[in-house]
């Protein structure tokens, strides 16, 4: 499955290809846009004028450059979803937690390679709740990596499962961050102690 460039708060679908292909520049250019300025220097204007549509192209399909940066955030939360079935189904893990390794490895992947990542992430830069009103966002996360690990592993789906989870969740992404701001790669150094503390967290915390 193909990230839908539909999800998120938009105010109409769009359904024909060039309404598609429209939407789909927009959000490439939130993208390369909060990259260079930041989501606080981000505007609807400079928005338009990259993805080179009118400005009322703009709100036809979002209320305003929140609702754009939750677009992308929910196709960058699909991609990494992808990335991760894409591992699963194409990799032999051993053990769950080389799936987890696999998780971490398609985190910092996109830090590298996919525009907006490394300053949006998933959303906390706008909003704890971007991706859900009811859950932080990477609770969100944990609870779509507890669903995958089940899947691949026969693993119990369990509400502990999902809170550990979160709270590895939450550890790597703070260093992760932290990698990224030692090093425009991430620090090797650092993303090693990332991979170790997760491990060893999960290895005493859940039972496959």
């Amino acid at each position: 499955m193909t990230a839908s460039v539909a999800s998120g708060p938009l105010r109409r679908v769009p359904v024909q290809g060039r309404s598609v292909a429209r939407v789909k520049r927009m959000l490439d250019a939130c993208a390369e846009l909060v990259d260079e300025v930041g989501y606080e220097a981000l505007t609807t204007t400079l928005l338009a004028e990259r993805a080179s549509v009118a400005i009322g192209s703009v709100y036809q399909f979002f209320p305003d450059k929140r609702a754009i940066v939750q677009a992308l955030t929910v196709r960058n939360m699909e991609a990494y979803l992808e990335r991760l079935a894409g591992r699963f189904t194409a990799g032999e893990f051993p053990y769950w937690w080389d799936g987890v390794d696999a998780a971490v490895d398609e985190y910092i992947e996109m830090h590298r390679t996919v525009p907006g990542f490394r300053t949006l992430h998933f959303g906390d830069v706008v909003d704890v709740h971007l991706l859900d009103p009811e859950r932080d966002n990477n609770g969100v996360i944990a609870d779509q990596l507890a669903l995958a690990l089940a899947g691949k592993f026969a693993m119990a789906d369990t509400a502990t499962l999902r809170f550990t989870l979160e709270v590895a969740f939450q550890a790597a992404d703070a260093l992760i961050k932290m990698a990224f701001r030692r090093h425009p790669d991430g620090d090797p150094a650092v993303l090693d102690e990332a991979r170790a503390l997760i491990r060893q967290y999960l290895e005493r915390h859940v039972t496959a």
